[in-house]
């Protein structure tokens, strides 16, 4: 039971993160609400899997930039988001870097204000 909590909390935060960063910035557009939680589990998805995986085929220039090549690995993330999700549209490679880092923000708030992920929460 704890597990499906922590997964529909970790859903929550992603569409909630998506949500503001849709509401701020022009880059990305969502075309409904239903588009908008399927974009939530997707970019959750995505992000448990494939960035970990490509993270560390590019861990060298990671390395090299001091860790800024992340926000790219996280561009990425939002183009197969957009591609897979119809309905949920990114702008082009700037604008979605500056929306990347926009949601890297975010999640990582949300995330401190809420203790998704932290293991003191676990008893």
């Amino acid at each position: 039971m704890r597990n499906i909590l922590r997964f529909l909390a970790f859903w929550a935060v992603n569409t909630l993160v998506l949500w503001i960063a849709s509401e701020l910035l022009s880059s990305i557009r969502v075309d409904r609400w239903q588009t908008l939680l399927l974009a939530g589990l997707c970019f959750g998805i995505v992000n448990t899997f494939l960035k970990p995986v490509l993270f560390i085929l590019t861990l060298p220039i990671t390395v090299l930039t001091l860790g800024l090549f992340v926000l790219v690995l996280n561009t990425l993330i939002l183009f197969v988001v957009a591609w897979i999700v119809p309905g949920f549209h990114v702008g082009s490679f700037w604008q979605t870097f500056f929306a990347a880092l926009v949601i890297s923000i975010l999640s990582f708030v949300l995330n401190l204000l809420f203790g998704i992920g932290s293991r003191s929460s676990r008893r």
